[in-house]
């Protein structure tokens, strides 16, 4: 019989804090009868934001084409002629495989919108790789670079997801500060710091991972600070990742892709790999798994071996490549769906928008809470001032047991030393935000001065 101890140790020492013990205690209280306010995951839908009507149209016409006849006058013009070119592209329907690297209509029109996006960086569909979220194109780039004990730089606080995937392939995380007390920026002398660091231990390191919009900060790098990131990968000849799930989620300040500005710099000796998803933005469609990765400078022997990669995999699903497909070619201004899709849109972001501005004043004079500045992406992450024995996990189980509220506390995604903190999603309504903010301090109220 299978045993513990037949399993790979790597499997045995990830951890990953967004679903682990305090969302395990949060699904036993509610099986038990109480009422859980889940706010430690970034699942749209899952905290009531509603489809896009467009993308769920669209897809139900390509999964059933027979509904077009029966419901046609149902559906506007455009929509069923959207429908109609994409299913003579996929020619036998969605049940059938893809090219292992995705549709390659879909990878062109991934393509217009990255060169769209930053003003012509001459994206080409060869460079480009659909996946199933971006998850799975993080982890094959992580799997294609790493070889026993080379080092990863990631961001401290960091999406798990990287700290996890490191470790499994046997890799050595090498954590870099972002700095708090500037809104999360990235300070150049923490980086040199870091990787002398790493170096000094005979970690052979490889590339830098960079979350921006982050996760979990909701901090948005500026076009000065990437710069510096590119600037130090080419001089420590690292590989970046650029994580940008996240960029249609703007609340402050601007969006600039790794992409644009290492094309305006004309950096040609570091290699690139960036991600996008369907699952965040104000498409939210987690479920659907649709995602691409875009590789700049990276030589053709290499790209040989992420196709390789790829068609073990067989193909990306081909739902989520449709809904991507959506993502980067949206209705024009002259289709009759365009007004509907964008009312949706905006008043999806817009809500977003001010309900990260609600937490940023619910904490704002409250004793013992404090969180920064919300510039994007779905996240507030307050710092936490504790005393006595209590860590952020004993606080956060505590929060959840007396107030069923349910948050992922800040060692689940590393935080200076010290220091303490958790994530909340901006997801819930507003009127439920504000039930769940104030829950927060009163609760932080009454243990301010406990010693545990």
């Amino acid at each position: 019989m299978l045993s513990i101890d037949d399993i790979n140790e790597n499997v045995s020492k990830i951890n990953y804090a967004v679903r682990g013990p305090i969302v395990n205690r949060a699904s036993q209280l509610s099986k038990e009868g109480r009422h859980i306010l889940y706010c430690n995951i970034g699942n749209p839908h899952a905290l009531n934001q509603k489809a896009m009507s467009f993308v769920r149209q669209v897809i139900s016409i390509c999964e059933y084409p027979e509904l077009a006849s029966i419901l046609g006058d149902k559906f506007t013009k455009d929509v069923l002629d959207y429908s109609k070119n994409i299913l003579k592209e996929v020619k036998n329907g969605l049940g059938s495989y893809s090219e292992s690297n995705g549709y390659f209509f879909i990878r062109e029109a991934v393509s217009r919108f990255i060169n769209q996006r930053d003003g012509n960086t001459a994206s080409s569909p060869e460079s480009v790789y659909l996946t199933d979220g971006a998850t799975q194109g993080i982890q094959l780039i992580l799997n294609l670079l790493i070889k026993q004990n080379d080092g990863i730089m990631i961001p401290i606080p960091q999406y798990p997801l990287y700290s996890a995937t490191i470790n499994m392939l046997s890799g050595k995380p090498v954590h870099y500060l972002h700095n708090e007390n500037k809104n999360w920026d990235v300070d150049l002398l923490e980086l040199e710091k870091s990787i002398i660091m790493a170096k000094s231990k005979g970690i052979n390191v490889k590339a830098i991972c960079v979350i921006n919009p982050g996760n979990p900060t909701g901090s948005v790098l500026s076009e000065e600070s990437i710069e510096n990131i590119i600037y130090f990968a080419e001089k420590h000849n690292l590989t970046i990742l650029a994580d940008e799930v996240y960029q249609e989620n703007i609340y402050k300040g601007e969006f600039h892709s790794f992409a644009k500005i290492i094309s305006k710099l004309r950096v040609k000796s570091v290699s690139l790999f960036s991600f996008h998803s369907t699952s965040k933005g104000f498409f939210g469609e987690c479920g659907h798994r649709g995602g691409f990765f875009e590789a700049k400078n990276v030589p053709l022997d290499v790209l040989e071996q992420i196709n390789k990669i790829k068609t073990i995999s067989l193909c990306p699903n081909t739902v989520g490549q449709i809904i991507t497909y959506m993502m980067v070619n949206p209705p024009k201004n002259c289709d009759i769906s365009f007004k509907t899709y964008e009312n949706e849109k905006l008043s999806i972001l817009n809500s977003l928008a001010k309900k990260a501005k609600l937490v940023e004043e619910g904490f704002k004079n409250s004793d013992g809470i404090t969180v920064n500045t919300i510039e994007g992406a779905l996240y507030a992450f307050p710092k936490i001032r504790l005393h006595g024995e209590m860590n952020d996990n004993e606080w956060c189980l505590k929060l959840l047991e007396e107030t069923g509220i349910c948050v992922v506390p800040g060692s689940g995604f590393g935080q200076e030393e010290g220091t303490f903190h958790f994530r909340m999603t901006l997801l819930p309504d507003e009127d439920e935000l504000r039930i769940i903010i104030n829950k927060i301090l009163e609760f932080n109220s009454r243990i301010r001065n406990c010693n545990f």
